[in-house]
């Protein structure tokens, strides 16, 4: 799924060329000579601060390249997956378009995207952008998109009730046997408190049984993506430490079917001591729930093996002029891949209207231009960096993995699994993995 906190949209230039301008380039040609491309993602005018950034930037953009217009187009989620496919299949996508990495090998599979390769050199970040990530956008040895941002899930827990429970809030939980120990003695605290929650609704279970199988080193999919491989040592370690913290332990509350809004409300409310989600979450459990920044912390995903990763970038309408694939990806580099600049790297403008600066994602750099932009960021911090320095460092033992294909309709089923085990003290574990494997082996059948 995608992350659940502040993705920071784009923003574009020239409100006033947008009803002229539909989906699609319709030509490279812009008056004077210029070469004219089309973005989406542009911010909403309801965010005000981040459509003026990204205003700002594309001006620059255009000053320092006078022979390129950007044409912008406002939108709102920067992707709908109820018209994304259509779009794609009408050739009304724009000329650089948004998409998340689970896109990736759908869009280049259907023959919808540019193919980058040839023009690489024009993207001068592109060697710096970790390997992992640039993977992704890989399909066939071919370049199709570029990525932008990358997260990667972790337990977020509240440092003060791990000191009311006599636990050390440096030395967080980093198994699931210290997550569990951890979980009961914070709900031995009582008035309400929940030791650790965890999705079971709305496919959002499904998207953590995913990452926590990810934990153990498990997958949700055979390698060639053909078969389910849940119903295994894995799988069945994930659902029986679910059920007996919430049923042996009593650790996990008795509300379930539980959404990320709930989960988060129980944080920011001080009555919730851990739960997985990425650092985008931080932000909201302070800006909207009543959490300090002082009191939340960030691990790594319990387990020692993998964590879920996910993000997004943006790939080329496959009718992009070469022209218009070299001007596009000039932009991307002025936008969003300049460590410490840009719209997502100018910590100093971020911090000046107060936006977080010093969250421990998105790390998309390597090398010389990761420690710019380390450097840029912990120069501007306002949040306490030390709070995350676990995550950090538990991060670079950890495999990297992204969400399974097809993974909404994998989630749905794996929803019912996660529900069943949290919400009936008697459920058979070993009979809703292997109904689910039937399930997820029949949608892979189809596909």
């Amino acid at each position: 799924m995608r992350s659940t906190g502040i993705r920071r949209t784009l923003v574009a230039l020239g409100v006033g060329v947008l009803a002229l301008t539909a989906c699609g380039s319709g030509g490279d040609e812009a008056a004077g000579g210029k070469t004219r491309i089309t973005v989406n993602c542009m911010p909403p005018q309801s965010a005000k601060v981040d459509r003026r950034f990204f205003e700002e930037d594309v001006a620059a953009f255009e000053k320092k390249n006078p022979d390129i217009d950007v044409v912008p187009h406002d939108a709102f989620p920067c992707q709908d997956p109820k018209t994304f496919d259509a779009k794609l299949a009408g050739g009304q996508m724009e000329d650089v378009f948004y998409t998340y990495f689970t896109d990736a090998r759908h869009v280049a599979d259907i023959d919808q995207a540019a193919d980058l390769t040839p023009y690489l050199e024009e993207l001068k970040s592109y060697d710096t952008v970790q390997q992992q990530l640039r993977d992704i956008y890989t399909v066939d040895g071919k370049v199709y998109g570029i990525p932008r941002t990358g997260y990667s899930m972790g337990l977020i827990y509240n440092r003060e009730l791990f000191e009311k429970a006599g636990l050390d809030p440096d030395r967080p939980p980093a198994t699931w046997a210290e997550v569990r120990t951890a979980a009961k003695r914070i709900a031995a605290l009582g008035d309400g408190t929940v030791g650790y929650a965890d999705y079971s609704a709305q496919n959002q279970g499904g998207w953590h049984f995913t990452a926590e199988l990810y934990s153990r080193g498990g997958d949700v999919v055979s390698a060639d993506g053909k078969q389910a491989t849940i119903d295994t040592p894995e799988g069945r370690a994930v659902l029986r430490t679910l059920h007996d913290m919430r049923w042996k332990d009593e650790s996990m509350g008795s509300r379930q079917l539980l959404v990320i809004n709930d989960v988060q409300q129980m944080m920011g409310a001080g009555k919730l001591g851990m739960y997985l989600a990425a650092p985008d979450n931080i932000p909201i459990l302070v800006k909207e729930k009543g959490a300090a920044y002082e009191n939340i912390a960030l691990a790594p995903m319990p387990g020692g093996k993998g964590t879920l990763i996910g993000g997004d970038g943006y790939m080329f309408n496959k009718k992009a002029s070469p022209e218009q694939i070299r001007a596009g990806l000039k932009w991307l580099d002025h936008m969003f891949l300049t460590p410490g600049d840009g719209f997502l790297g100018d910590y100093a403008r971020a911090g000046e209207h107060d936006a977080p600066v010093g969250l421990p994602e998105p790390r998309l750099f390597t090398g010389a231009a990761d420690d710019r932009d380390q450097q840029a960021k912990k120069a501007n911090a306002n949040v306490p960096v030390e709070n995350y320095q676990a995550f950090l460092d538990g991060n670079q033992e950890l495999e990297m993995k992204i969400e399974p294909p097809h993974a909404q309709q994998l989630y749905s089923v794996l929803d019912g699994v996660v529900s069943a085990v949290l919400t009936k003290e008697d459920a058979d574990i070993d009979r809703l993995l292997k109904d689910a494997s039937g399930k997820i082996d029949g949608i892979l059948s189809r596909s």
